[in-house]
């Protein structure tokens, strides 16, 4: 069966050290990128991007781990510093590594998920067909929405709304700003430890895979004239408008009996 080694690792055993990653002395056939680019990072007095030129150009793949190192993230939004990811600024295409893009695969995540990193790499080891999307992330981990397999979608079918976390049980969407509805993830497909994502958790999805993380008001829907001005993948608001007004209508008392401790 085939295997993979690190081949620079700052903690996990390596074969070589960063000083001999950046005398350009080392082999590599995958490229891990993690973290943000900027322009004036160095390692062992080298531009980092002239180690990424050159691993870039021997690798048969480069992924890149993380939003950061994807869109750019946090670092390319609010910092002072300048930043982006590899191919993609915020979502739009950058020119500086066109060169690279057909080899680059993208998993972004804030964090990634350690299984989705270790399934990748186990498909480009075995030579199975990775599918991507736009962005070149895996449709596998990325062609369904957070929203899908969410333990609390009933509530969100019946707009049944949280309003105080730990204090109530209910969709997150309306008023506590989840993005699962419109942000392409496994979380609630392949749990964190197993057992557990952010929103079964009862915290909103602060969609951290997209383009467009980290969004300054995370736990807060914004609304236009008490609508949410950004809909759920795929439903057009008309559409949506007419669902949620017919929702309301139904009172299910199995869920009122649980979140309002009403007597029977």
């Amino acid at each position: 069966m085939k295997e993979f080694e690190f081949v620079y690792h700052p903690i996990l055993p390596s074969r070589y050290t960063l000083v001999e990653v950046a005398s350009l002395k080392a082999e590599c056939d995958i490229l891990i990128i993690d973290g943000m680019l900027a322009d004036d990072l160095h390692i062992s007095d080298r531009p980092f991007g002239d180690l990424l030129e050159y691993y870039g150009e021997i690798s048969k793949w480069i992924l890149t781990v993380g939003t950061c190192a994807t869109f750019g993230g946090i670092f390319s939004r609010y910092e002072e510093r300048e930043g982006k990811g590899l191919h993609f600024d915020s979502g739009t295409p950058t020119d500086t590594y066109r060169h690279l893009f057909d080899r680059s695969i993208s998993i972004p995540g804030c964090p990634v998920h350690p299984e989705t990193l270790v399934s990748v790499l186990r498909s480009l080891v075995l030579g199975y067909s990775l599918p991507l999307d736009k962005y070149r992330r895996p449709l596998y981990h990325y062609a369904y929405t957070v929203h899908n397999g969410c333990t609390r979608n009933e509530y969100f079918e019946y707009k049944i709304d949280e309003y105080r976390f730990g204090e109530s049980e209910g969709c997150s969407f309306y008023e506590k700003g989840c993005r699962g509805t419109f942000t392409r993830g496994s979380c609630n497909r392949v749990l964190w430890g197993g057992v557990n994502s952010k929103t079964r958790a009862g915290q909103p999805c602060m969609g951290c895979t997209e383009p467009d993380f980290p969004d300054m008001n995370l736990w807060e829907t914004k609304k236009n004239m008490g609508i949410p001005a950004r809909m759920p993948l795929g439903i057009p608001r008309r559409a949506y408008l007419g669902f949620a007004g017919i929702a309301k209508t139904f009172r299910i008392e199995r869920f009122y009996k649980r979140l309002f401790d009403e007597e029977d």
